[in-house]
């Protein structure tokens, strides 16, 4: 006969069994999740490499592209501080002739146009005076 220590025993060993399969069936579960993962992780990296190497590549060009870059900047540089010289020297050399010459151009001819302007008006007021003395004469 089977006394009560013995079917505590037998209870016990079915649910250590039961507990065992559950947790064997947790650990494929984990397993194939785990699997899954490391598949993901190897796409990854095998996608990324190639990646990473074009970004290092492209990186690279854009430095080079800078460097270019700042060279056109230096040189740019050089030529506005060489022509700001240059206009400096040409306005100290030429330009106060120059502005004296334009000055005096402009005065000869406000002279003139001020001189054809008295013509004209002297002109004008004369033909107004003989249209006059002729309606008055008549």
């Amino acid at each position: 006969m089977i006394n009560a220590g013995d079917l505590a025993s037998l209870i016990f060993a079915i649910f250590f069994a039961l507990a065992m399969i559950g947790l064997t069936y947790v650990f494929i579960r984990l397993s194939r999740t785990v699997d899954a993962l490391t598949k993901t992780v190897s796409e990854l990296t095998a996608s990324t490499m190639p990646l990473l190497g074009e970004v290092t590549t492209s990186v690279g060009h854009v430095n080079d592209e800078l460097v270019r870059v700042d060279a056109i900047t230096s040189n740019v540089q050089s030529i506005t501080s060489n022509v700001s010289a240059l206009t400096s020297l040409f306005s100290a050399t030429l330009g106060s002739p120059v502005v004296k010459v334009a000055a005096f151009s402009y005065g000869v001819r406000r002279a003139a146009g001020k001189r054809n302007a008295a013509d004209i008006e002297k002109r004008v007021k004369s033909e107004i005076k003989a249209e006059k003395k002729a309606t008055r004469k008549k």
